[in-house]
């Protein structure tokens, strides 16, 4: 069955984008919800929206106008955390009503037929372009190399800021710097899951790599496997039963990750009363 997927073109891609989606994940999703910024992924990514409308206004791949979009209010959200008393709370949620606005304006303003936004909401993995494949890769080598070059600054801002500016890191440079490696991610997981679905998949497989390790560069390569695993799996299920992949991908990783949440549970009550039955017959 494998095989005969593997002839299609269409299925060729989309297990190139999972793979190189999870790749991202796994880097950035690790750093969101060990810094517990789910809601900040959530809010960067509807404010992509604007990036989507200004596109099909301006007659432009929307994923090309998303890049700046998203990167812009990556930036503004940092600024405004740094340098004004508003609340990063209300701040996200303010960019998120503005971008959702301006991207339903923009394709108000669009001449002609108003374009199927359907893709962009909930994605579809079966549709994606080689040019989109080719943007992923050289997102994905960007996203390696940050880390790589500067992955004790980041481990450090992860777990205590304060501590990182005792050391002299430039904590509010390297949080923008974060801020924007999360836009960037999103831009490539549009494509795939879609905005309303996006921080599903950057949580989940980083949750999963979370349930087995509390190291950060373990969590990492945990991600980066379960989202590989997660992704490619859904997107078979779904081919299978003629689903929307998106969908099938969110739901299948919620499932894996409940199911692992209870085992690890009962593992670890069965390994205290094993401890407390040793204890009471020594």
């Amino acid at each position: 069955m494998l095989l005969e997927l593997w002839q299609f073109e269409f299925m060729r891609h989309a297990i190139y984008a999972a793979i190189l989606a999870s790749i991202a994940c796994g880097i950035v999703g690790t750093f969101v919800v060990v810094k517990r910024l789910v809601f900040l992924s959530g809010g960067i990514a509807h404010t992509a929206f604007g990036g989507i409308g200004l596109g099909y206004y301006l007659g432009w791949n929307p994923v090309l106008t998303m890049i700046p979009f998203s990167m812009a209010a990556a930036i503004l959200i940092s600024i405004i955390r740094r340098f004004t008393k508003l609340s990063e709370d209300s701040a996200i949620g303010m960019l998120w009503a503005f971008g959702m606005a301006l991207g339903i304006l923009f394709i108000g303003l669009t001449p002609g037929y108003t374009p199927d936004l359907f893709t962009y909401l909930f994605g579809n993995i079966l549709t994606v372009p080689v040019e989109d494949l080719l943007m992923m890769i050289g997102l994905d080598v960007l996203l390696l190399l940050l880390v790589l070059f500067a992955y004790q600054p980041f481990k450090l801002i992860t777990f205590d800021e304060e501590y990182a500016k005792t050391r002299g890191v430039p904590v509010f440079l390297f949080n923008m710097v974060f801020f924007v490696m999360v836009a960037l991610t999103i831009v490539m997981l549009v494509r795939i899951v879609g905005i309303i679905l996006v921080i599903s998949l950057l949580t989940i497989p980083a949750s999963i790599g979370k349930l087995f390790s509390s190291r950060l560069s373990r969590i990492m390569i945990l991600s980066v496997i379960w989202g590989i695993v997660l992704t490619g799996s859904g997107l078979i299920v779904s081919y299978l039963l003629d689903l929307p992949s998106g969908a099938v991908i969110i739901l299948l990783s919620l499932f894996v990750y409940a199911i692992l949440q209870i085992l690890k549970k009962i593992i670890s009550q069965m390994s205290q009363q094993k401890k407390v039955l040793t204890i009471t017959e020594g």
